[in-house]
């Protein structure tokens, strides 16, 4: 089973190593202590409360088949005659939004205003990231 030391899982989460801790100390997140007496966060048990953390529907003007919703601030906005690029930081992601500037004006999207980016797609690219090479051959 994969386990996850605090700062591996801060760095999942997009969160600091002090709240991964917090949540921790909380009763929140589940931790052992592995043979070194570091805290580890178990693969499964961190799955586990990152969907609980994504919460549901609420919020939404209608249902949707897009799963893919992150919520962030608008960082800028270049419009033209018929067209608009809107980019959203959304945690340690950014977004860019390509859509008619009609749609800009109706939604009153301008820098510092909060935007749900919904994404669907037929096609999901999965990588797994190589191990850092101070890790290679370490096993967990």
């Amino acid at each position: 089973m994969a386990g996850f030391r605090m700062g591996e899982a801060a760095d999942l989460l997009g969160v600091s190593v002090d709240t991964v801790r917090r949540w921790v100390d909380g009763g929140r997140l589940a931790a052992r202590r592995d043979e070194h007496g570091h805290r580890v966060i178990d693969g499964v048990d961190l799955a586990s409360f990152v969907r609980g953390q994504a919460g549901g529907p609420e919020g939404r003007a209608q249902e949707s088949s897009a799963r893919n919703r992150l919520r962030g601030i608008v960082t800028a906005v270049v419009k033209d005659a018929v067209m608009a690029q809107v980019d959203i930081q959304a945690g340690p992601f950014r977004l860019v939004s390509l859509m008619s500037r009609e749609a800009v004006d109706h939604l009153g999207l301008e820098v510092g205003s909060v935007a749900v980016a919904v994404i669907k797609s037929t096609t999901v690219v999965v990588e797994k990231p190589a191990a850092p090479a101070a890790s290679r051959g370490r096993t967990t």
